[in-house]
């Protein structure tokens, strides 16, 4: 299980996050979500071991992550929004450094390479520098990196971005089957249609505190009759109604020049 309690990250000042505090249970794809600047993003960086946080713990399992961050950190495969590779490297000399770093032998990251690259159909390109990949072809890449060493739990930030819509049924399906094992993911997107499939749990963050967190059937039947995710989403969010924003915009572009 990870757990995550009293979450907070301040910024000179700033406070990004604002006493979070949930937990993923094995088995189970928990959905992260939040407008653009409610501090996503920087819980993910703390979850993952890129930011410390100012206040709060973090454990996966037991192992706290400021008692030993090593042993944390290698339980967990991380996939970011953007798909910054060593883009000088071919696909096959990513995937060695990646499992070298996290003390792999060569003779099994050269195989699990392998069939990583010919299921997620980067087989062709394996020999080219990933310069030249697409940010589809960049997302698999990390994807397969982050899956190498059969991690306990797999975070996801937006990891939808990019692929097309093969590749999107096949990861969605390989979510599903991933957690059977056990195994646990922080899926954080914006894509709600998507969350709303895949996800069991949500939490939804507004200005850097959690303003709900249940499942997602819970959530749907707030209030006593059916909703989107989506609905649920604007209503906690306090979005604002963007119709007469979408209607001056025709009126602007009907007027004739």
């Amino acid at each position: 299980m990870l757990e995550a309690r009293h979450l907070t990250k301040r910024y000179h000042g700033l406070l990004a996050v604002d006493d979070v505090s949930f937990e993923i249970r094995p088995g189970e794809i928990f959905g992260y979500l939040g407008p653009n600047g409610s501090g996503k993003s920087t819980t993910i960086n703390m979850v993952v071991g890129l930011l410390e946080p100012s206040n709060g713990t973090l454990s996966l399992y037991g192992e706290s992550l400021f008692s030993d961050p090593a042993k944390y950190k290698r339980r967990i495969g991380y996939v970011p929004e953007e798909p910054y590779l060593y883009t000088h490297l071919t696909a096959i000399e990513y995937l060695s450094l990646v499992g070298g770093l996290r003390g792999m032998s060569r003779q099994i990251v050269a195989e699990k390479s392998g069939h990583l690259l010919r299921l997620f159909d980067l087989w062709d390109a394996r020999y080219n520098a990933m310069a030249a990949f697409s940010k589809g072809m960049r997302q698999r890449v990390l994807l397969s990196a982050a899956l190498l060493h059969n991690p306990d739990l797999l975070v996801l930030d937006e990891p939808f971005s990019g692929l097309d819509v093969n590749a999107s049924v096949l990861f969605r399906t390989l979510l599903r089957l991933f957690v059977l094992d056990g195994k646990m993911i922080l899926f954080s997107s914006h894509r709600l249609d998507v969350v709303e499939r895949v996800c069991s749990r949500v939490a939804i963050l507004h200005h850097g505190k959690l303003v709900a967190q249940s499942s997602i059937a819970s959530l749907n039947l707030e209030g006593g009759s059916p909703q989107a995710l989506e609905q649920v989403f604007a209503r906690v969010t306090q979005q604002e109604d963007y119709t007469h924003v979408a209607e001056e915009i025709l009126t602007v572009i009907r007027a004739e020049a």
